[in-house]
């Protein structure tokens, strides 16, 4: 039984892979879940429709991530925190910190994809990197002072 995966399926396959499974496997588990349908020739049709415009759109997506890129390039961001005793910060910068920093440039980034190299928990400066699509990628500086 041939089937288009509509979603990403363990030791299967990815979402929109054509894959050939036992029908009772087809019809009693993926295609009630929703996560395939018949490969049918009208679905092979839309399948490569929403190929092509997906391609577009990524091809679109890489060229502002690269723009983003350059752009975070010649970028610093500079975090003011509080201190106590040797000149140790309360808490730690996170992620987060650098996001809202980069946000007052009126740069977007998502938190999610900003990874700290070490654990920030004293003054000084550091590197964070800004994972924007696939392997594009950039670092910028992070400077961490007393307020």
């Amino acid at each position: 039984m041939k089937l288009i995966l509509k979603e990403d399926v363990n030791k299967l396959g990815e979402s929109g892979d054509i894959v050939d499974v036992k029908p009772g496997y087809g019809r009693n588990y993926l295609i009630p879940q929703g996560k395939a349908i018949m490969a049918t020739e009208g679905a092979l049709k839309q399948l490569d429709a929403i190929k092509e415009s997906a391609e577009r759109r990524a091809e679109l997506t890489v060229e502002a991530a690269k723009e983003m890129a350059e752009r975070l390039e010649t970028t610093s961001v500079t975090i003011s925190v509080s201190v106590g005793e040797d000149e140790r910060i309360h808490g730690t910068v996170t992620n987060q910190d650098v996001a809202d920093a980069l946000q007052e440039r009126d740069i977007e980034i998502d938190r999610r994809k900003i990874e700290l190299d070490q654990d920030i928990k004293t003054l000084g400066e550091y590197t964070a990197t800004v994972n924007l699509i696939g392997e594009i990628k950039q670092q910028i500086k992070v400077w961490v002072v007393k307020e």
